[in-house]
């Protein structure tokens, strides 16, 4: 095993799960212990790294390159934390290789993307090439559920000319990305004996009203003018819950609901939007709460001008393939900063089709090129 497969799969080894504001607690969980072996990992680099507290057992880890002279300043990016194991069928925290891939939880979002960044900025490091931009390596917290840490970076990093954010883009460069809103619907009832269901108001059968009335925006969404590469905005009812026991008329029922952003859209427009359609088809919303998103990432629309020929040659020579300028459906640490008036693109090893799921593997060459991509940019852009 070369250095960067031993790199990487020591990052796959230490659980950094999300806890997904579910309130699960142990060692797996969080990015504590991922933190500290990145810090160490740095620090025996000769590279001073700085904490950026976000949240209790959450920091974010900032590093600096500083390259005499240089026009700009780049932020690598890379988040530390991985979705949940549920359902693996592969020991998700034992790395193992097998026809040139590497299993585990993590393996392609995005320790295969942070891995490549760290072996390209430690040699950037060493080696100081002349000309080659500044970079500052950032390792965030909190991506998979709420983007805390990215937030945070966006409002504390000045100075930075691009980001380049580490997802699994299957070595392709990405400059747009649809944004996400998520938050919760109530509906309130009144509780009762299930065998005097009259005397009572079932919270469930008026949820099943909004839940109809959701499958109909939702539609219409679909048939909105789309954009150019992203296309439609979209929105889906991802779970629900409600009610306390099966003979107990239920007072409460809830829906979570995750609306899909394209860029010129914004959070708070999308809820107003969902609000508007259900007071119109069900005459009202008594009884009927909506409680503040948890996440509003916003989309990703990058003009990348002269950048774009840049990155696209310092790809080629480092891949040996002309990479594409795409699109992609999915939200990233890109969102907030953008947001914020920092431009970013997305790029890194791995196919998402890959990511979050029960035996999640990255190839190994292309977590190698993804590195030689990374300080190829560095090199291009300086």
């Amino acid at each position: 095993m070369d250095d960067l497969t031993r790199l990487l799969a020591d990052l796959v080894s230490i659980p950094s799960v999300n806890p997904m504001g579910m309130g699960d607690t142990g060692p797996e969980f969080l990015e504590t212990r991922l933190g500290a072996h990145l810090e160490s990992w740095l620090r025996a680099a000769g590279i001073d790294v700085v904490r950026q507290p976000v949240a209790p057992g959450r920091d974010n880890l900032l590093a600096r390159f500083e390259s005499p002279g240089a026009r700009r300043t780049l932020l690598f990016d890379a988040h530390q934390d991985t979705v949940p194991t549920d359902g693996m069928t592969i020991p998700p925290f034992d790395p193992k290789i097998e026809g040139g891939r590497l299993y585990g939880r993590g393996s392609c979002d995005v320790k295969a993307g942070m891995a490549a960044m760290l072996w390209a900025f430690r040699r950037l490091h060493r080696e100081r090439p002349r000309g080659a931009a500044s970079v500052v390596m950032a390792c965030t917290v909190d991506e998979e559920f709420t983007h805390m840490g990215s937030s945070m970076l966006a409002e504390t990093q000045k100075g930075i000319d691009l980001a380049i954010v580490a997802e699994p883009t299957q070595l392709q460069l990405v400059h747009c990305h649809k944004g996400a809103v998520r938050w919760k619907i109530r509906t309130r009832g009144v509780a009762c004996h299930s065998s005097t269901p009259h005397r009572g108001v079932n919270a469930i059968y008026r949820m099943a009203r909004v839940v109809d009335a959701l499958a109909e925006h939702a539609e219409e969404l679909s048939r909105a003018e789309p954009h150019p590469i992203l296309g439609p905005p979209s929105l889906s009812v991802g779970r629900i819950e409600g009610g306390q026991s099966v003979n107990i008329v239920p007072d409460y029922c809830e829906v979570q609901i995750d609306r899909r952003m394209i860029p010129g859209e914004t959070p708070a427009r999308c809820v107003e939007r969902v609000r508007a359609f259900l007071a119109n088809r069900l005459g009202g919303l008594e009884d009927i709460d909506f409680e503040p998103p948890w996440v509003r990432m916003p989309a990703l629309e990058t003009k990348l001008g002269d950048w774009g020929e840049e990155l696209i040659s310092a790809v080629e020579t480092a891949t040996g393939g002309k990479p594409e300028l795409i699109g992609v459906p999915y939200g990233t640490d890109a969102g907030p900063l953008g947001e914020a008036g920092i431009p970013g693109v997305v790029f890194g090893p791995g196919d998402i089709a890959q990511a979050h799921t029960r035996d999640e593997w990255v190839e190994i060459d292309q977590v190698k090129r993804a590195a030689e991509a990374y300080y190829q940019m560095a090199l291009a852009l300086g």
